[in-house]
């Protein structure tokens, strides 16, 4: 039973040595002779009087085992009292940095500064930056999100935008045709629009960005957007925003709860009919979607079989109000 030096066993909670120390004294009846003690159980032995599960007795030299019951019910009280503190501590530190917070806001911008903008490197590194930037939000953000977004990112986004909507902040937020066809993406769409966001779908490209107060923009500054340019440039924001309002009055609505009912596949392939009855060729359908081909064409033999259509001219022609012979 050789405990290892370098554990670090939580607070009250013993390693497996020291574990197997203490059932071992238990089994001898509770107590141990000091003098019966193996050297490398000394460790071990450290750990459980350190924790409290064993108490020196000097009276006959032993070691008396105490009940975890007892031990638990301190160190609980003592970890309880140590979190209160903390917490007092933590609300109290706005008020203790405020004039250190006034300073820092009053210094002038240095001139040659990228432009008035940040360069920030690591995706963590930025969404800690955008936390840091939304935690001061006074107004609300406006962002646009081309792709698709994975289900984590999305499920960081609710979290993030639900206290956002809740006090009284607002977000708008525009999204290409493939967000539609997520479920993931419309259960978010859902429940932030019950909240009061506005959420819109634009079938052009357009790029990433986020505009926090009309103050601040957050653009990609690499392909893989594992960098980020935070644009505080007043000149440089309002053209950024003017583009968002631009790509926003051309945008289309959704009934998201219609979306869900519906289910991806059948919306994916509505989605589709509508393109086709505006022109696009198969292979822009795709493109504009952010489909494969082979997808965009599954989608079109579901259409012809839903409408009776025999070819693709056909087609397009009954999805734009025509009738089949």
């Amino acid at each position: 039973m050789t405990a290892d030096p370098t554990a670090a066993p939580d607070a009250g909670v013993p390693d497996e040595a020291a574990r197997q120390l203490y059932l071992a004294i238990l089994a001898e009846g509770g107590a141990i002779p000091v003098t019966t003690v193996d050297p490398s159980d000394e460790a071990a032995l450290r750990q459980l009087i350190d924790t409290g599960l064993l108490m020196p007795n000097a009276v006959d030299a032993s070691y008396t085992a105490v009940s975890p019951r007892a031990v638990s019910d301190r160190i609980g009280a003592e970890l309880r009292s140590e979190a209160t503190r903390l917490l007092v501590r933590a609300e109290g530190l706005p008020t203790e940095l405020e004039s250190l917070t006034k300073a820092y806001e009053s210094v002038p911008r240095l001139p040659g500064q990228h432009g008035d903008a940040t360069l920030v490197e690591g995706r963590e590194a930025i969404r800690q930056r955008i936390a840091e930037l939304l935690s001061d939000c006074k107004e609300g953000l406006l962002t646009a999100q081309p792709g698709s977004r994975p289900p984590m990112t999305m499920a960081l986004s609710l979290r993030q935008d639900v206290p956002l909507l809740a006090s009284g902040r607002t977000l708008r937020t525009l999204y290409q045709p493939m967000a539609v066809l997520d479920g993931t993406a419309a259960d978010y769409a859902l429940e932030v629009t019950r909240l009061g966001a506005r959420l819109r779908v634009l079938d052009e490209p357009f790029q990433r960005m986020i505009i926090i107060d009309r103050s601040i923009a957050v653009v990609p500054a690499a392909d893989d957007h594992s960098r980020a340019a935070f644009i505080s440039d007043p000149a440089a924001v309002a053209f950024l925003v003017a583009v968002f309002e631009r790509d926003w009055a051309r945008a289309d609505s959704v009934e998201w709860d219609a979306a869900l009912s519906k289910g991806p596949a059948r919306l994916a392939a509505d989605r589709v009919g509508r393109l086709l009855a505006t022109g696009l060729t198969q292979r822009a359908v795709a493109t504009r979607l952010g489909l494969s081909e082979r997808t965009v064409a599954a989608h079109i033999a579901r259409l012809r079989e839903r409408h009776g259509a025999q070819t693709l001219f056909q087609l397009g022609w009954l999805m734009r109000g025509g009738r089949g012979e």
